[in-house]
């Protein structure tokens, strides 16, 4: 088995991190969508929204921390696009990124529909509708409620995925007060598990174009059919948009009002083996912003 399993061993580093973020995002997805599955096709008797919350930030803990070592687990392309514009990952590395996101979030979805699709077909009565009392496609991926505006929902995710992004940079940021060491999954699923409670009612808290991509695309092929591109007046593209768009602005409002004004050390100075002061004659060393220290 050892011998097995060394033939098996990657080196290529961007071969690694690409399959950590495969695993990450499914892992992500499979709990997430499968709670909204088990909420729907019981028609609430066995779970309510409070249990979709928790299947989305426990899954995205446990995503986390399946893949962090390997990839740094951004399981988000909101996520990796706000690292390259802010110099903290490489370009080059982004559309590998993202389409090993969405590819995980694409394989959790049809998982899913594998192992729901008795009780999807017996809950639907066999028709695979995106709208409707008995409609299914929201168990895969996210649609605006009846009210909401397209400029409703444009804002509506960009304010979540801006909430997202404030609350993680602070979680990492070791000049402010970061979480402690191997508890940072578990906060940034509490982040993701107030975003649900408290901005879930617009249109599902998608924050996260992968998450949303993936299984709408799963869905199309499976057959709930072109209407989930077409539903709620063209809203897939919100969800892909609007989230980067919202990790961008929140990323640049943490380093705006809060990174950049950290106070640097005095790095002028050494203290030597009396307990002295003396100067140094070195220039001072750049602090890296939070950006530079942590990523998701």
């Amino acid at each position: 088995m050892d011998r097995l399993l060394k033939r098996c061993h990657i080196k290529n580093r961007l071969v690694k991190e690409c399959l950590a973020e495969f695993l990450g995002v499914y892992i992500l997805i499979l709990f997430g969508c499968g709670s909204v599955a088990q909420v729907t096709t019981s028609q609430n008797t066995k779970g309510e929204y409070l249990s979709i919350n928790l299947g989305f930030a426990l899954g995205t803990t446990f995503g986390i921390y399946v893949s962090k070592g390997v990839s740094g687990a951004h399981l988000n392309p909101a996520v990796s696009l706000s690292l390259c514009f802010l110099g903290r990952f490489s370009w080059t590395r982004l559309p590998f990124y993202v389409v090993s996101q969405v590819f995980g979030a694409f394989l959790a979805a049809a998982t899913v529909a594998l192992q729901y699709y008795d009780a999807i077909f017996q809950y639907s009565g066999g028709e695979f509708t995106v709208s409707g009392a008995t409609a299914t496609a929201g168990i895969f991926s996210t649609y605006p409620a009846d009210y909401l505006s397209l400029w409703g929902g444009i804002v509506d995710q960009v304010i979540g995925t801006a909430a997202l992004l404030v609350c993680v940079l602070a979680l990492g940021d070791v000049r402010n007060t970061p979480a402690p060491a191997g508890l940072e999954p578990v906060l940034v699923g509490a982040v993701v598990l107030v975003i649900g409670i408290s901005m879930g009612s617009n249109s599902g808290y998608a924050i996260n174009p992968a998450r949303d991509l993936g299984p709408r695309v799963f869905s199309w092929i499976a057959g709930w059919g072109v209407e989930v591109f077409r539903a709620g007046g063209g809203w897939w593209w919100v969800p892909l948009v609007a989230t980067c768009v919202g990790g961008l602005v929140g990323s640049l409002i943490y380093e705006l009002v809060i990174a950049v004004h950290h106070p640097l050390p005095d790095m002028t100075k050494e203290v030597n083996m009396d307990g002295v002061q003396e100067e140094n004659s070195e220039k001072p060393k750049e602090i890296p912003t939070a950006w530079q220290q942590v990523a998701l």
